[in-house]
């Protein structure tokens, strides 16, 4: 993971190092909570923030944020952001080293500046397997899997999906032919993790999964589960990577039909942890700090 050094006791005289989350919109981001709670936890010194980029200005987004540190305003140095949705698919261009899993992908979603250039990363697919495997309880090794959607959601998770031994994932997409790239580019991962892993349009995608992941816009959109019901079965978990009124209709459906429905909070908080632990060196403990933003959420309701 290419991970920085442990850091030192922080000096409390000195300006926090500056972290943030860019996307379009991002006004809804949980991050600067999730990474406050990682700070008070662990003793690390920061300040994590939102900025809200332009469709076509994340880059000078990122550069303004580095080029603002200003000890006479007390604004410490820029060390990392986190990206989010629509970027996480101009980010590898921009950095000097990249990932494994990143580049896979070819998709990141976090940034750690260092000295001699950008580092990026991917922590989406390893905080969704974390989150699943630890507060889910779902092995998944030797699962069938689901995977609706080939966007940048479906290219960040799919190859630790992998690594984590599932029998067969299957890739399904409103565009077929995106879903066969995507599962194209991931062959070689699979075959070397005896993973089987096929492309499908929506329609006749398969039935009764052990587990399904809804990594689709269907959710963000406000539309329809985009499968029929027969890719459940009782007992199945239905995940949506999405959380909150967004998760919702997926949730409700995913009861109806008899699974055991999963928003994407426990990822988002996973895959958060990841990228301290790659900024700051140290990794929090995240079974409370998604148990309190559960409780942020609920009353925020």
């Amino acid at each position: 993971m290419n991970p920085a050094p442990s850091p030192a006791v922080p000096d409390p005289t000195a300006l926090p190092d500056r972290y943030a989350v860019l996307g379009h919109p991002v006004a809804h981001s949980q991050s600067p909570f999730i990474h406050a709670e990682f700070a008070r936890q662990t003793g690390q010194w920061l300040d994590y923030g939102r900025i809200a980029c332009q469709l076509d200005g994340f880059e000078a987004a990122v550069r303004s944020f580095i080029a603002s540190a200003d000890p006479a305003a007390g604004l410490g140095p820029a060390r990392g952001c986190n990206i989010t949705v629509p970027f996480k698919f101009q980010v590898l261009p921009l950095a000097r080293t990249v990932s494994d899993r990143a580049r896979l992908a070819q998709a990141a979603n976090v940034l750690r500046f260092d000295a001699d250039g950008w580092f990026a990363d991917n922590s989406d697919g390893i905080g969704l397997v974390r989150d699943i495997q630890t507060h889910a309880g779902l092995a998944l090794a030797g699962q069938r899997v689901l995977l609706i959607g080939a966007g940048g959601a479906a290219a960040g998770v799919l190859g630790p999906l992998i690594a984590a031994g599932c029998a067969s994932i299957t890739v399904a997409n409103r565009t077929p032919a995106r879903a066969e790239a995507l599962v194209t580019r991931h062959l070689a991962w699979a075959s070397q993790h005896g993973v089987e892993l096929q492309a499908r349009g929506l329609d006749g995608c398969g039935e009764a999964f052990d587990l399904v992941l809804n990594s689709s816009a269907s959710s963000l959109a406000g539309g329809p589960v985009p499968v029929a019901s027969s890719v459940l079965r009782p007992g199945t978990l239905a995940l949506d990577l999405m959380y909150g009124a967004a998760a919702q209709p997926f949730l409700d459906w995913a009861g109806a039909h008899g699974a055991v429905g999963r928003d994407g909070l426990g990822m988002l908080v996973e895959q958060a942890a990841e990228a301290f632990a790659l900024w700051r060196g140290v990794r929090p403990e995240t079974t409370a700090v998604l148990a309190a933003l559960r409780a942020r959420l609920a009353a925020q309701a």
